[in-house]
């Protein structure tokens, strides 16, 4: 019967280690010492707001701020103190959250402007016996709009009486008005290192033996959230309840979370720098059917390449806690073959493809043309080396009679290269698709594009620095009064930013090194170069509808409609031809 009763009576593992004293929040010092010092010098603000991830202890420092400003002592006497007794009638009824001076209220269930009206009734009434009324509002970012307007006059000028506390997730979400009026703390991501020596010394109290490459996976698992972490604790013990040791291993985490073996990941990965389509795809075939989830084996790559990153970036890295011995010796290794560009890139598609595997219909499938992708990539030269090619062998580079393709390690640079050793893909592009392959940083941009001397120019600029929505608003809302080399003055639509003329001349002077003046008026200027480009397209559309010969292949395909007419400049050659071949006339026609 005892048995029976303490089985029902268990608690996991979050529950039973929630922090009852800000000695005891995980990895929350700076904040700790903030309110410590607010408190022992009596200047508490009437208001607060914590803000946090999921999980990171926000509604438990409430309550310890709860029990902190009302606690008695043990003796009844005790002022508010930083270190509350836990043992006063007031600090056990808060930790049972059964206090009736300090209400709770879950903003998330209760978004209405009634729901706050109720509550600011009784703010009016004193406490009945603790020290202050606390309202406690979690999730406050759900509430109405309204909600928060009834709000505001009441915590603009509160009793004394009262003290609010607020916990969101979602900063942007609370009005500016709001948080203006309180004092905001941050909750932290706790570290994975301090999550590790938290979530050890929890299983010891527990008796229970978990191993280091465990805890450092539990630990990543919960991204900085300590409940998260708690919980897959909890999940992990129970896991490996069914063993005969009851040990928690790794494999039994892994096998847990859905994850893949992590050194078969970096098996994994150098088959994709190497190019082995088929070796990457069957090294996933196996880890699916051992039971990892494409997802997770998309995301542990991508975890990976951010290590790698790091790593290239500062070698040091690789000492720091919570890392694996695997994590240290092989990505080490990878990181001093590969450089940030190539990362960069690999990087790039794995993101693009982690969106494309959780939405598609089958996740096998959408991960294996994922790393189709990348291996691909192992046969294309960085395209710094593709331009330099490019610009050393010219735009016929790759056309000799090579049988085979030259295969190079992804982002690595193509050795003993000549000149019909161009793989097949880099042949394509060569061909007029350079730019998809180039940066935007390579793209040659001479010294006159930085001393534009004239609105079109400007404009140009603004395309070729990549500033679209800039160059879009000078293109098709504004209207060129006057220009002249350091000073435009135009006439902005009333589609245009308001803060225009302020950007272009910030940019210009960065881009220039010279001072831009850059100032509105009311005059009607000159029409936009969206409306003359359009007013000379369809000058140009009209004029080669009325040509004969297009006339007369209208006419001989009924339905056949103009739909693009562009411009081809042809060599003397090419122009006589076109003379004595009427049916290669200068108008593109599109049926």
């Amino acid at each position: 019967m005892n048995e029976t009763v303490e089985k029902s009576t268990y608690r996991v593992l979050a529950r039973k280690y929630r922090p009852s004293t800000f000695s005891e929040l995980v990895g929350q010092d700076v904040m700790v010492r903030t309110l410590t010092n607010a408190i022992e010098i009596d200047r508490l603000p009437h208001a607060f707001i914590l803000i946090g991830v999921r999980g990171i202890g926000k509604t438990s420092t409430a309550r310890i701020i709860a029990r902190a400003l009302n606690c008695v002592s043990t003796d009844g006497t005790g002022r508010a103190t930083a270190e509350p007794c836990g043992v006063c009638s007031h600090c056990v009824a808060i930790a049972e959250d059964r206090h009736v001076d300090v209400i709770e209220m879950d903003a998330a269930s209760r978004t209405g402007v009634n729901d706050i009206r109720e509550l600011i009734d009784g703010v009016r009434y004193r406490p009945l016996e603790a020290r202050y009324k606390i309202y406690i509002i979690d999730e406050v970012h759900m509430l109405s709009t309204s909600a928060f307007n009834a709000l505001l006059k009441t915590l603009e000028e509160p009793p004394e009486h009262v003290k609010f506390i607020f916990a969101t997730t979602e900063t942007r979400k609370v009005p500016v008005t709001v948080l203006s009026r309180c004092q905001r703390f941050d909750l932290r991501r706790v570290e994975t290192g301090v999550l590790m020596d938290h979530f050890r010394s929890i299983a010891q109290k527990e008796d229970v033996t978990v191993s280091e490459d465990s805890l450092a996976m539990i630990a990543r698992a919960a991204d900085g959230s300590v409940r998260d972490g708690l919980s897959l604790l909890d999940q992990a013990v129970a896991h490996a309840g069914i063993q005969e040791d009851g040990q928690i291993t790794e494999a039994s985490v892994q096998d847990m979370l859905g994850l893949a073996d992590h050194g078969r990941i970096y098996d994994l990965f150098e088959h994709l720098l190497a190019g082995k389509a088929r070796e990457a795809i069957d090294e996933l075939a196996a880890l699916y059917n051992s039971g990892a989830d494409p997802l997770a084996v998309i995301g542990d790559l991508l975890q990976i390449v951010h290590w790698l990153t790091r790593l290239n970036l500062d070698p040091g890295a690789a000492d720091s806690p919570g890392n694996s011995e695997i994590d240290r010796t092989r990505g080490i290794n990878l990181a001093q073959r590969l450089n940030i560009g190539t990362l960069g890139r690999i990087w790039q598609v794995l993101l693009k493809g982690n969106e494309e595997v959780r939405t598609a219909p089958s996740g096998i499938q959408a991960a294996e043309m994922v790393l189709i992708r990348l291996t691909l990539m192992s046969e294309l030269p960085p395209p710094a080396d593709l331009i330099r090619m490019l610009q050393t062998q010219g735009p016929s580079v790759g056309s000799g009679n090579s049988s085979e393709p030259q295969r190079t390690a992804l982002g690595s640079a193509p050795t003993g290269q000549s000149s019909g050793a161009l793989p097949a893909a880099p042949r394509l592009a060569a061909s007029g698709g350079i730019q998809a392959l180039a940066h935007p940083e390579m793209e040659k941009i001479t010294a006159e594009d930085y001393n534009p001397d004239s609105f079109e120019a400007v404009v140009a600029l603004f395309e070729n620095k990549r500033e679209g929505l800039i160059a879009a608003a000078l293109r098709g809302q504004v209207n060129l009064v006057s220009f002249e080399r350091g000073h435009i003055c135009f006439r902005a639509g009333s589609e245009a930013p308001q803060d225009l003329a302020n950007r272009v001349a910030r940019l210009l002077k960065e881009w220039t090194g010279d001072q831009w003046l850059v100032s509105l008026s009311e005059r009607p200027g000159q029409p936009t170069i969206r409306s003359v480009r359009e007013t000379a397209a369809r000058e140009r559309r009209n004029e080669a509808i009325a040509h004969p010969l297009v006339q007369a292949a209208l006419e001989a395909f009924p339905g056949a409609r103009v739909e693009t007419v562009s411009e081809r400049s042809l060599p003397e050659e090419d122009f006589k031809n076109a003379i004595t071949n009427p049916d290669e006339d200068e108008k593109e026609i599109e049926p």
